[in-house]
């Protein structure tokens, strides 16, 4: 017989696995729109998590949550641009938000600190956030995910809660998704990264200050993100089959690649590294199912993309955006449930896709800054509406997409049908 906690339901309405920014986002809106929302995570929050530097796309969910303000209160840093050695002449060349849209600016953060405020701002919301919660399996009943069973850190005993939806947001562990579908590793961004964090670092100069860079070499391409009291973390990132080939390991690969960089290295002439070493493999990838009876998953347990532009954090929160509306909408509405989860997967692919493609065409270092804009035009501007370079900067700062998440209506969740 399954244990019970003190002070919690066993019934929800919606049920979320994991309380990084796509769950806890998904949780906070479903909680402001009224629904009982039990967030589980195997973490006890701060945690550690890559990904420090964010894109003007990001801001949208954050408004929503009512966090913007928080954000400069937690002293997290203004991103207004990128700079970028890239290309077939490696010059250097920047792109400043502004000219993209409306949002002029994202933030540079440390990830342990905006994922805790956001997962706070959920529990603030109303949302029950259980942390030290490792969700062992899903409960089905006829054919549909009703529930999950999870272990608390240090207790014996099992405990289930039940819900109309189930959400995946475990990130690359994958829970639900794992278990329903295959995945789809898209072999041009096979990668691998490593990295870590100095501290008396040299900046940027100017308007670019607050930059990330981007450098590009033959065979990889480093990041260095301005963190606070003078960190950077720098990663560098290269093909899976050129991390070993010398026997070198990926620190001594990291180091020697450094010598190679421009920027890069200037910035790091007076900097003592200030942690241990970091790495990831393998990370770009698309789930063949985005839903199920009674499940659906959100962030990077449905797709990742390779960090190049920052986009996973913009994704996931924008995901879980849209996801709190369509949940809100199928709790309202249950017959509706499999065509707008239809909806949310077709949408969701489409805007990864336009993103995950880009990136892809971008590896190609031998062209030149021009016709990175043009290919962004293509993507997201075929009419020629506006300069190529401006598509380029909205197309990286995630206010583009043919297929905008954002926007999806009730009319078209049902597909055109008259609404219950």
């Amino acid at each position: 017989m399954p244990s019970t906690l003190f002070g919690v339901p066993e019934e929800f309405d919606v049920i979320v696995i994991g309380g990084g920014p796509a769950g806890s986002t998904t949780a906070g809106l479903l909680a402001k729109r009224g629904h009982r929302v039990l967030v589980l995570d195997k973490e006890r929050f701060p945690r550690y998590h890559v990904g420090e530097s964010l894109i003007p796309a990001f801001m949208r969910p954050m408004e929503e949550l009512g966090l913007t303000e928080r954000m400069d209160a937690r002293g997290f840093e203004r991103k207004y641009g990128g700079t970028l050695v890239w290309g077939n002449q490696q010059i250097p060349w920047h792109f400043s938000f502004v000219e993209g849209g409306a949002q002029p600016y994202a933030y540079h953060t440390r990830r342990a600190d905006m994922d805790s405020m956001i997962l706070d701002r959920a529990r603030e919301l109303g949302a029950f956030i259980i942390e030290d919660a490792t969700v062992k399996e899903p409960i089905e009943e006829d054919g549909r995910v009703v529930g999950v069973r999870f272990n608390l850190r240090g207790a014996d005993q099992q405990y289930e809660a039940r819900a109309k939806l189930v959400v995946d947001a475990s990130g690359q562990s994958r829970l639900l998704s794992r278990r329903y579908a295959d995945v789809t590793w898209h072999e041009e961004l096979r990668n691998v990264a490593v990295w870590t964090y100095f501290d008396n670092c040299e900046r940027l100069q100017g308007d670019e200050y607050t930059n990330i860079l981007i450098e590009g070499l033959d065979e990889g391409w480093f990041w260095a993100i301005p963190l606070d009291k003078g960190t950077i973390s720098v990663g560098y990132v290269t093909r899976s089959s050129e991390a070993n080939k010398d026997g070198q390991s990926l620190e001594d690969l990291f180091r020697s690649e450094a010598q190679r960089t421009t920027k890069l290295k200037r910035m790091l002439t007076n900097a003592n590294q200030a942690a241990g070493w970091r790495t990831a493999r393998d990370w770009s990838y698309t789930s063949h199912t985005f839903h199920g009876n009674g499940w659906v998953c959100v962030g990077d347990s449905a797709a990742f993309v390779d960090p190049l532009f920052s986009t996973g954090v913009a994704l996931a929160t924008l995901a879980g955006s849209t996801l709190s509306k369509i949940a809100h909408q199928i709790l309202e509405h249950p017959e509706i449930e499999e065509q707008a989860l239809k909806r949310y997967a077709t949408a969701y692919r489409a805007f990864f896709d336009e993103i995950r493609t880009f990136v892809e065409r971008f590896y190609d270092r031998t062209k030149y800054k021009e016709f990175y804009y043009s290919l962004a035009q293509e993507l997201v501007d075929p009419e020629k509406e506006r300069t190529p370079s401006a598509d380029f900067v909205t197309l990286i700062s995630g206010l583009s997409g043919k297929h905008p998440m954002l926007n999806l209506s009730l009319d078209d969740l049902i597909g055109g049908a008259e609404a219950p």
